[in-house]
């Protein structure tokens, strides 16, 4: 397996990352996508993607962030293994990838929210040594 960094307009990007964050956030269109990536990358976003004999098999979306909760932490925006792939290791290769991040970066936490309905996300989750330590609450913007 292979980790690629991918900055925005990078062609690789819409090509071969959005198929597989799109299994995660269908709503998503490639001038969507590249518009919260370019306004999200100046706010620390970026985006690593696992080629696996040339293919995109895995993306995440991630920043690090400075919070009172925890100081620094490398906070997880998107994090999907395509379908086709699950349980090969890719997720487990991926959130090895972020975890070296955030000890080079200094954090003391890689943290991450996945919704309610994902029990097979949250699973996987528990099983590489996450705990579950929040609620999280949302309100839409009229």
């Amino acid at each position: 397996m292979e980790l690629v960094e991918l900055a925005p307009g990078d062609p690789r990007f819409e090509a071969d990352a959005l198929p597989v964050l799109r299994e995660l956030r269908p709503h998503l269109t490639a001038s969507s996508s590249a518009a919260v990536y370019e306004e999200g990358f100046r706010q620390g976003l970026r985006y690593s993607a696992v080629y696996l004999d040339g293919r995109c098999v895995g993306v995440a979306g991630w920043r690090i962030v400075a919070a009172m909760v925890a100081i620094r932490k490398l906070y997880v925006d998107d994090l999907v293994t395509t379908e086709s792939c699950r349980g090969r290791g890719v997720g487990r290769f991926l959130l090895g990838a972020l975890v070296e991040r955030a000890k080079e970066s200094g954090c003391v936490v890689l943290d991450l929210d996945s919704g309610l309905e994902r029990h097979d996300a949250h699973r996987f989750y528990e099983r590489e040594g996450f705990e579950r330590t929040s609620f999280h609450f949302a309100r839409l913007i009229d």
